[in-house]
């Protein structure tokens, strides 16, 4: 029978389709599923209690689905539980907690990328077909190469996490005067338990670590291999207090983003002050430093704003009264290398102080101005401890000069007159331009000493015409630019100066003040070291802090004899009253190009072992 046209067509299409799924069989056979595979089924759950078997509990980071991607980690996949706020590696969370209240993280660590899981794949199968035993039967090969995977699989999500607080605000007292006390610092809690996944005051002690907040700041590291719950608690506060606390809390893989160093020799020096200003620097820094990598906080003793928050670099910015950070006229930052060492170091010259004031000065290093917040590179915000200063009193007989041309070392108060000179610029310029002039005095009188001739011919053979003009610069910068103090200071080493002349404002030393000084009427005291500082300064009344013996000492030793220098011995005439020796013990004793000013004796003082050495050299010529 003949098919039409129509017909044929549906025939030939038949016959194709079934040619094709003949070839899809053959290329590619169906796995169909057993019904044993079916018979068992878990339970259906309800909650999320625990799995009778089977499965281990899912943790409450974990989403109903998450495809398992291995270069992508939790921190981009992952969501927060309710209640808990998620934290970035390297990011500030800034937050607010009332008093008697609690605030949850949660911290997801970074994943593993599939590139070395591959690589610890391979160091797998390296380790295992080394360590085989050939007569080890296949149940011990199994087990091996199952704790190996777990070992690897532990040292692929481990992670050391480093947890840092700071606290930015806190309540403050709504009388002052009626409490002396400070608010209770925050407290961090971090869960160390996987059952602990809500860490705080009401959770078991065990399972969690507990810092209270130190001065404002906490720190909390350990390794971990899950998620990391934290927690930030305040306290009730007195009813003397309002306000709430603001807190930044930061988790990092890395290192801590913030820190403190609560270490009692700070890295920031006092060098001296005078009735508004203050002088500070710091130590060394590296070399060819041109940057300024620090910044300073200052704040008066009697005000209590900053108190519970010296450690922490955000609360410092938002109380302390002055901070390099906001761009304040009050200090002036620069670099130095004035000193020995001839390295760079950042000053902080402070004005508008109140006179006899105590200060304290927080140096800290800001981080976020070194290094970009990144997850591969962190920079530490690092808050060191307190440095104590104080100013003079407002007789206003002491300035604080700096930033010479001829004597470059000198960077201490001198005595003053603000009748006389207006400002410090002018007064710097007087000493160092008197200073000068004595200085080409001298060198006169060394152009005749024959510094160019031959070694045989020479003054010595250790020392030359250089390290003899060195010697007389420090000695003469020393002694004709005295390191003013108040009068009223009462330190044993100090030398009273015009005590029989009127202070700038018109007063004079009454006659009980002089009677009980018991000085003899000499010249020593009646008078100034320089005779200009009484002809054209007239400071009046002040006392000084004496050159030391060995910059003395130190001249005779680098200068040819020819040149007449020597030096009185202690309890000689011409010893008191002009020189005076270091006191290890006793901080700043006597003044020296580099030394600096400081609260106590338990801080060590820039001591000048260059002079000190010279002085034990010609200590032992001379015995």
């Amino acid at each position: 029978m003949a098919l039409s046209p129509l017909q044929s067509r549906l025939a030939a299409s038949l016959v194709a389709s079934c040619l094709l799924l003949l070839l899809y069989l053959i290329l590619s056979p169906p796995n169909f599923a057993l019904a044993a595979e079916l018979q068992e089924a878990w339970p259906v759950l309800l909650d999320e209690g625990n799995f009778p078997t089977g499965p281990a509990a899912r943790s409450l980071l974990d989403p109903t689905y998450e495809p398992e991607f291995s270069p992508f980690d939790r921190s981009i996949i992952g969501r927060a539980p309710p209640g808990f706020t998620s934290l970035t590696n390297n990011e500030p969370m800034p937050m607010n907690v009332d008093e008697g209240s609690t605030q949850r993280f949660v911290f997801a660590l970074p994943g593993v990328s599939g590139r070395q899981i591959e690589e610890d794949r391979l160091e797998l199968r390296d380790e295992r077909i080394v360590s085989g035993d050939p007569s080890a039967g296949a149940g011990a090969g199994a087990a091996e190469h199952q704790e190996q995977e777990q070992n690897i699989a532990r040292r692929q999500t481990s992670q050391r996490v480093y947890i840092s607080a700071n606290t930015c605000q806190q309540p403050q007292p709504i009388d002052p005067s009626k409490t002396t006390m400070d608010p209770p610092q925050l407290t961090l809690y971090v869960s160390t338990s996987a059952e602990n996944q809500a860490p705080g005051p009401l959770a078991n002690p065990a399972s969690q670590a507990t810092v209270v907040f130190n001065e404002g700041a906490a720190m909390y590291s350990f390794t971990t291999n899950r998620e990391v719950y934290i927690a930030v608690h305040a306290s009730n506060v007195s009813d003397v207090f309002s306000g709430i606390y603001n807190f930044r809390v930061v988790a990092s893989t890395e290192r801590y983003y913030y820190s403190y160093d609560a270490q009692e020799d700070a890295d920031l020096i006092w060098v001296d002050s005078d009735s508004q200003g203050a002088l500070l620097i710091t130590h060394d820094l590296a070399n060819n430093t041109n940057a300024e990598p620090y910044v300073l906080f200052a704040h008066n003793k009697n005000d209590r704003a900053i108190n519970g928050l010296k450690y922490s670099y955000c609360g410092l910015q938002n109380y302390a009264q002055i901070a390099t950070t906001r761009g304040e006229d009050m200090v002036r930052t620069s670099m130095t290398k004035r000193g020995l060492s001839n390295l760079p170091k950042q000053q902080f010259f402070f004005s508008g102080l109140n006179s006899s004031a105590e200060y304290i000065g927080i140096l800290a290093k800001d981080g976020s101005s070194t290094s970009k917040r990144q997850t591969t590179s962190t920079g530490t915000t690092l808050v060191f401890n307190a440095t104590s200063f104080s100013t003079k009193s407002d007789h206003g007989n002491c300035r604080l000069i700096v930033d010479l041309s001829f004597c470059d070392q000198v960077a201490y108060s001198v005595p003053s007159n603000p009748t006389t000179f207006g400002n410090a610029t002018q007064l710097a310029q007087f000493y160092d331009s008197f200073a000068s002039t004595m200085y080409a005095n001298f060198n006169k009188s060394l152009a005749q000493i024959a510094c160019e001739a031959p070694s045989t011919q020479r003054y010595s053979l250790a020392r030359n015409c250089s390290d003899c003009a060195s010697a007389y610069k420090d000695w003469l910068c020393s002694v004709t630019i005295p390191r003013c103090e108040d009068f009223s200071n009462n330190a044993a080493y100090l030398q009273p100066r015009a005590i029989s002349q009127p202070f700038p404002d018109g007063k004079t030393l009454d006659a009980a003040t002089l009677a009980a000084l018991n000085l003899p009427n000499t010249t020593a005291y009646n008078s100034s070291r320089n005779p200009r500082i009484d002809e054209v300064i007239r400071p009046g009344p002040y006392k000084e802090v004496l050159p030391c013996d060995d910059l003395c000492y130190k001249l005779v030793q680098n200068c040819p004899a020819a040149l007449g220098f020597g030096c009185p011995l202690p309890g000689q005439i011409g010893f008191d009253g002009n020189y005076a020796r270091h006191d290890p013990s006793g901080g700043l004793t006597c003044n020296f190009p580099g030394s600096a000013h400081f609260p106590s004796g338990s801080q060590r003082a820039v001591v000048n072992w260059g002079l000190l050495l010279g002085a034990v050299a010609v200590g032992l010529l001379l015995i």
